[in-house]
């Protein structure tokens, strides 16, 4: 049997460490990661390999030859561009006429290889998945089986909800010849992604082999430091890493010298030639790779140090990674996470902060306090995005440093030349910090629009009709005045979508972004009075005349002391809308509030509607995105009662249509559309698949279960300063009012309630899940939706941010939903042990 290894990586989030070389030479312990994965074919008596070049393939040809030297045949297929993993798989299609193995040479594995054959050819499968269960999926292609082993459904770096199962494709494949049946040469083609849908599509014979054992995927610099920790502490079943010369101290040979009074406390590698002088402290799991020299004293704990490296006396390197030929001067400390490139020489005296990285051939004066990364670095994150965007604490995370290389980093993922639209909310923080990121995104050739301080609906607005290509806002947290966000949005004034984030990532992370020459560097320009182009299209979307026709009856608004209260009365004025403002002034101290502060707000609010007979009242929140109605009545309406009643209103002014809403909405909307022959169409939880929704054709009404309501007639995204005003329109075109509505909605219960889970259990809760509902009435746009009846159903989705799992059911009495609530919070409970 020959197999296939696929050694063309870049290892862009390897960096520094791959600026030298490509991924696959990256060393684990005692070899390259490439080496390990030949020495694991070899044990299983595959010694023909094609090996797949693509970034700096002299550096692999030179060091491994033919291969003969161990004992191997090596074919090299060189790619002059990237070919996908099955595009330059099928390069060497010549020499593949038979079952062959596919594997990567940037894991490190230990899999029982022969057994993953042996059960490819029991199943006759064209092709044969290695899968393994990991405690955190979303990094990888998420794969569902049946009993027998086929594949049911996988997906690709999903989301948390999306998450069935804890069970990863680790990449590694048993194929047949006819696999190059089912796709062109010389394209870029993926298996995962294009390859593999085909044959689960055509119910053809695709299997998945969970493999028990080992697998790393060494794709960051955390997992590489996890990868030699686990080799060294025997995690790995793996040939030897040398001569045990103390307990739990190894070396590669018996040429190493160790001074008599160093304190070596394993588990250590030590490399050819490796010298150790007196006083020196090591502690392990730490790796010392040939001709490294360690001077007197030094404490060196949890570490890797790479060869030829110099460590002089006193130096104290703590969890961090040394490259290739560096000198650390004497009393030089580097801490936990720091990564030093190749031939840097740290100074006498200096430190290394934890986190940063200093890329190859750098020089840190002796004394130097080195607290950012040398390129662009300036604050390490294992991923920048969270559910509100880029988040931070202020001046902490999130300062103006990090906010220019945001700006330059966005500002690389898009066409030199191009616009992009600016925002925040009235607090100083965000100000700070969006100067800050508006100054990083003309270095990558970008023009900047400030708009200065609008809502969030008015700058999605502004984005969408100035054919900009993307806008970004910051604001503070709703809840914690120390935290900023910075939130994205695309040429629709839509939240960026998850490709685009990664593609952000990217840049980010490889320290790549685009540095503009002078005549190309981007222009700013504030432009404040661009908020008329969303009051003028505001206007033409609402039907004036009703509001001048029918008595009028005041409407009370409170603002939260946000930016809406310069732009809603504007419109309320021209509609002849009589108004009542609270909170009206803008104030950077009161956009924060407590749960108790806006209670209480929202309970004056209920008694001023209630005294003066208010049409409605309704509070906004502070980025103009959602609000909380009460009727006439001053009674505080449900998020999920407002929908359907906004739901019902459009449907019956139109006369049918269809509705956008969350897989965790009850089922009284499909009640609803029904009644005028629409269709209700699910989205997941996240408010960037609702809005994204409202693009659809047909769509009327796009609306979550907090408040936010769009109408894609206006514009697809959340703005409740629309929706202020088109709910008074709806009512007073169909001569209504809320209270009416809403008692002549069906009844409904509907609860949500939430269970503790930790992070590494939850993909296996997932999987277990699946595996048990596989059967049923079960949906998984999102999380696990079981439907037990026609008024019956729970949805498990996993939080996204947190440790727990989100538990919403459905009953048709308030009872049956607490019941079915506790019983599938007891379920999950129980599969986390």
């Amino acid at each position: 049997m020959k197999a296939v290894l696929m050694a063309g990586g870049e290892g862009s989030r390897l960096r520094p460490l791959t600026i030298n070389r490509p991924k696959p030479m990256v060393p684990i312990v005692n070899r390259p990661v490439m080496e390990h994965c030949l020495l694991l074919l070899r044990k299983h008596g595959i010694t023909d390999v094609i090996v797949t070049l693509q970034y700096m393939a002299a550096v692999i040809q030179d060091y491994f030859g033919d291969g003969s030297s161990l004992g191997m045949n090596l074919i090299y297929s060189i790619e002059d561009e990237p070919l996908g993993t099955a595009g330059s798989v099928k390069k060497a299609q010549e020499h593949l006429t038979d079952t062959f193995i596919v594997i990567s040479a940037d894991a490190l594995t230990d899999f029982d290889l022969s057994s993953i054959v042996k059960s490819h050819r029991k199943n006759r499968a064209i092709a044969t998945l290695t899968l393994h269960r990991v405690e955190n999926p979303l990094e990888y292609g998420v794969v569902i089986t049946d009993e027998g082993g086929r594949i049911k459904q996988f997906l690709e770096k999903p989301s948390w909800g999306e998450v069935f199962s804890d069970t990863v494709n680790t990449g590694l494949y048993v194929l047949e010849p006819s696999i190059f049946d089912y796709y062109p040469s010389d394209k870029a083609v993926d298996f995962s992604q294009d390859v593999f849908p085909q044959l689960l599509e055509r119910g053809d014979r695709l299997y998945g082999f969970v493999a028990d054992g080992y697998w790393c995927d060494v794709g960051n610099l955390s997992e590489y430091m996890r990868a030699n920790v686990d080799l060294l502490e025997g995690r790995v079943k793996a040939e030897p890493i040398g001569i045990e010369i103390r307990p739990g101290v190894w070396a590669a040979s018996e040429d190493v010298e160790i001074a008599p009074n160093v304190l070596l406390e394993g588990p250590i590698f030590l490399g050819e030639s490796v010298k150790i002088q007196n006083g020196a402290v090591i502690r392990g799991p730490t790796v010392i790779r040939d001709n490294a020299l360690i001077d007197e004293r030094v404490r060196i704990e949890r570490s890797i140090i790479w060869r030829n490296t110099f460590i002089s006396d006193r130096a104290e390197v703590r969890g961090a990674i040394i490259g290739r030929q560096c000198a650390i001067k004497s009393r030089a400390m580097i801490f936990e996470g720091a990564v030093i490139g190749d031939q840097t020489t740290i100074g006498e005296g200096a430190i290394v902060q934890p986190g940063v990285k200093v890329w190859p051939n750098k020089e840190i004066e002796a004394g130097a306090t080195v607290s950012s990364s040398l390129i662009w670095g300036s604050y390490s994150r294992r991923a920048l995005f969270g559910r509100w965007g880029i988040t931070g604490l202020v001046d902490v995370d999130m300062t103006p440093e990090f906010a220019a290389r945001i700006g330059a980093t966005y500002g690389s993922t898009l066409p030199k030349g191009s616009t992009v639209i600016v925002n925040r909310d009235a607090h100083r923080a965000p100000r700070m910090i969006k100067r800050a990121l508006i100054s990083g995104l003309p270095s990558a050739g970008v023009n900047v629009i400030d708009v200065k301080s609008q809502p969030t609906p008015v700058l999605r607005y502004i984005t969408r009709v100035q054919g900009a290509a993307g806008g970004v806002h910051v604001r503070v947290a709703p809840h914690d005045a120390k935290v900023v966000d910075i939130s994205f949005f695309d040429h629709r004034g839509l939240d960026i979508d998850g490709k685009a984030k990664r593609k952000i990532e990217g840049v980010y992370f490889r320290e790549d972004v685009r540095r503009a020459y002078l005549d190309d560097i981007g222009v700013i320009t504030e432009s404040p009075g661009l908020v008329n182009r969303y009051l003028e299209g505001f206007a033409k979307a609402i039907n004036a005349e009703v509001f001048q026709r029918i008595d009028r009856q005041p409407v009370v608004i409170d603002y939260s002391h946000s930016p809406a209260a310069h732009v809603l009365p504007a419109v309320l004025s021209r509609l002849g809308c009589d108004a009542i403002a609270l909170n009206a002034d803008p104030d950077e101290r009161r956009l924060t509030r407590t749960r108790d502060q806006i209670e209480t707000s929202l309970n004056q609010l209920s008694s001023i509607v209630a005294s003066i007979g208010a049409r409605m009242g309704v509070r906004l929140d502070p980025s103009g995105e959602r609000l909380i109605a009460f009727d006439e009545r001053g009674r505080r309406i449900g998020s999920w009662e407002l929908l359907a009643v906004v739901a019902t209103l459009v449907l019956r002014g139109a006369g049918g249509g269809n509705i956008a809403v969350p897989v965790n909405a009850p089922t009284i909307f499909e009640r609803i559309v029904s009644n005028f022959g629409g269709t209700v169409v699910r989205t997941k939880v996240d408010p960037t698949a609702l809005m994204s929704a409202g693009v659809s054709k047909g769509v009327l009404l796009a609306g979550g279960g907090q408040g936010g309501i769009a109408f894609p007639e206006f514009q697809p995204a959340l703005d409740a300063l629309y929706a202020t005003v088109k709910i008074q329109e709806l009512l007073l075109t169909q001569e209504t009012s809320l209270a009416e509505e809403v008692n002549r909605l069906p009844q409904f219960h509907a609860i949500q309630t939430r269970v503790t889970c930790p992070w590494e259990n939850k993909g296996r809760v997932m999987r277990m899940l699946s595996q048990q509902y596989q059967g049923s009435d079960t949906t998984q746009i999102d999380g696990i939706r079981i439907d037990l009846s026609s008024d019956e159903w729970v949805l498990v989705l996993p939080d996204a941010e947190r440790p727990l799992f989100h538990i919403f059911a459905e009953s048709s009495s308030n009872e049956g939903a607490h019941t079915l609530a506790e019983k599938y919070s007891a379920l999950v409970a129980s599969l986390q042990r």
